[in-house]
């Protein structure tokens, strides 16, 4: 094993012990007792809460079995990442009112 996917599984395996603490309780949603054991999901509206976690759950079950634990962690930061941009106040920019510094054609790009 690799050092990179060493670290990975350090990642992956405490973020596995919170999924399964949480999908064994039973009191309120899962996205609920998700965002109360991953509190940056707070920044989410409640509907992408429960994207989110249904999201979640999905990639590390296919972690789990495909044995590629990138899955789950990419999933879980792309999640994260967009909570704490949510929390950061970006949400409320609204992309026509972005003004870019060049076009695409200026760079080369299609």
């Amino acid at each position: 094993m690799s050092h990179r996917e060493a670290d990975a599984r350090a990642v992956l395996l405490p973020f596995a012990a919170g999924l399964i603490t949480v999908t064994l309780d039973d009191e309120g949603t899962l996205s609920s007792r998700m965002a109360d054991r991953f509190r940056w999901m707070l920044a989410l509206s409640p509907g992408d809460q429960a994207q989110c976690a249904q999201d979640l759950v999905n990639a590390a079950r296919a972690s789990f079995a495909t044995g590629q634990v990138h899955l789950a962690i990419a999933e879980r930061t792309a999640w994260r990442e967009t909570a704490t941009a949510i929390a950061a106040g970006l949400a409320s920019y609204p992309v026509d009112s972005l003004e870019w510094l060049e076009d695409a054609e200026s760079v080369g790009r299609p």
